[in-house]
C-alpha cells in the first residue's frame, strides 16, 4: 500500500512541501525562544541593577545579594540560576542599557562569552561578526583567542577602527579579505617550526573547516594543488578558493620559510592564467595570496612594481599573537592619529 502512495501523481512534493512547513516553524520558535531568553535575561538583569541602585541596598546588600538570589530562585524553579548567570545576567544589562542594542540573533551562549570582554569597541565587533558569520561559540571562542578584532584593528587609522567596531568586517574590496597575519595555531605545529610545505598543505586541508574560519567570511574550497599548463609546462597552485561575495577566485600559494621575488613572479603568472582562461561571465578579477612565515618588506615592495594591484604576500604564524604588543600597536595608531588632528 505504502509503495502504491508513494507513486502517487504529486506525492512527493506533497511530502517535501509538508516537510518544509514543519521544518520551517521548527526554526522560527527556535529563533522566537532564543529572543525570548535573551530578552528575559536582560530584564533580570535590570531589575537586580535597579534594586542595587535603590538608595542603600547596593551598599548594605551587594556581597550577599546574588548568593541569596541563586538560592531563593533554584528553590523556586530550578536550573538556570546560578551565582555565575545571575552575575552575567546583571552584566548584560550594564553592558546593554538599551536592550534593542543587544541582537535576538545570537544565543544566551554568545553573550555570556562577549560578556568577557571589557572594551566595548572590541565587543561590538565580535557581536557584529558573529550575527554575519554565523559564529557558533566554539568559532566565536577561536576568534577572541585569536585576537582576530585587534589584528584587523592594527592596520586601519581611527575611522577604520571605529567603522570597524560597529558594523564588523564590511568586505567590498580585495583588500578587506586579507589578514596580517594570519594565525595557524590549529594546525598545532610545535616550534621550532620544522616542516615542509607539502605537509603545511595536508595540515590546512586537514583542518580545511578551521582554515576556512580564519580565512573570513565567503570563501568556499575549490581545489588543492589546482593543474595550471602552460606550453606543455605543468605548474601547481597550492590552494585555490572561490569568494561568493567579490565572485572571484582567490589563490594561494604557501611557503614554508620567506617569500621571494620569484615567489610573486609565479603567483602573477597564476592571477593572468586564472583570469584568461578559468574566468566566466560574471567572475571578477582573481585575487593571490603568497602565504610565507617571513618576508623583507623592502624586497616585497620592488618586486610588486608594476605587479597586479590583486597580488598580496601576507605573514602566517603557527601560535597566538601576542596581544599586548596588539594592543599597544593599536594604541600608537590611534594616537598617531590624534597628533596629526591637533598638528
Amino acid at each position: 500500500m505504502k509503495n502504491e502512495i508513494e507513486k502517487l501523481t504529486g506525492y512527493t512534493e506533497l511530502l517535501k512541501g509538508i516537510s518544509g512547513i514543519y521544518s520551517n516553524a521548527q526554526e522560527q520558535a527556535a529563533r522566537y525562544i532564543n529572543s525570548l531568553m535573551v530578552s528575559t535575561y536582560w530584564e533580570i538583569g535590570r531589575h537586580i541593577v535597579e534594586f542595587e541602585q535603590g538608595g542603600s541596598n547596593k551598599a548594605t546588600y551587594g556581597a550577599t545579594l546574588l548568593v541569596n538570589l541563586s538560592n531563593d530562585l533554584s528553590l523556586l524553579h530550578g536550573k538556570g540560576f546560578s551565582r555565575s548567570n545571575l552575575y552575567n545576567m546583571r552584566m548584560f544589562y550594564v553592558r546593554y542599557p538599551i536592550f534593542q542594542k543587544a541582537s535576538g540573533k545570537l544565543s544566551w551562549s554568545h553573550y555570556v562569552e562577549l560578556l568577557k570582554i571589557e572594551n566595548d569597541l572590541e565587543r561590538s565587533f565580535y557581536e557584529q561578526q558573529a550575527i554575519q558569520e554565523n559564529w557558533s561559540i566554539p568559532e566565536l571562542q577561536r576568534q577572541k583567542k585569536a585576537s582576530l578584532f585587534l589584528r584587523l584593528a592594527a592596520s586601519k587609522d581611527k575611522e577604520g577602527l571605529l567603522k570597524l567596531a560597529n558594523k564588523g568586517q564590511i568586505i567590498q574590496n580585495p583588500s578587506d579579505i586579507i589578514r596580517e597575519p594570519y594565525v595557524l595555531d590549529f594546525l598545532k605545529i610545535p616550534e621550532p617550526y620544522n616542516t615542509s610545505e607539502n605537509n603545511l598543505e595536508n595540515l590546512i586541508i586537514d583542518n580545511l573547516q578551521h582554515f576556512l574560519l580564519e580565512l573570513g567570511k565567503g570563501f568556499a574550497f575549490v581545489g588543492r594543488q589546482y593543474r595550471v599548463t602552460l606550453a606543455n609546462r605543468h605548474h601547481y597552485v597550492d590552494l585555490v578558493f572561490y569568494h561568493r561575495i567579490l565572485k572571484c577566485f582567490v589563490l594561494i600559494d604557501l611557503k614554508k620559510e620567506e617569500a621571494g621575488y620569484s615567489d610573486i613572479g609565479q603567483m602573477n603568472m597564476y592571477l593572468g592564467y586564472f583570469e584568461n582562461e578559468q574566468n566566466v561571465e560574471g567572475d571578477n578579477p582573481p585575487i593571490g595570496i603568497v602565504m610565507a612565515r617571513e618576508k623583507d618588506e623592502l624586497q616585497i615592495k620592488y618586486a610588486m612594481h608594476n605587479v597586479s594591484s590583486q597580488l598580496y604576500v601576507s605573514k602566517y604564524q603557527l601560535y597566538l599573537p601576542n596581544e599586548t604588543e596588539l594592543r599597544n600597536e593599536i594604541e600608537r595608531i590611534y594616537n598617531q592619529n590624534e597628533d596629526n588632528t591637533q598638528v
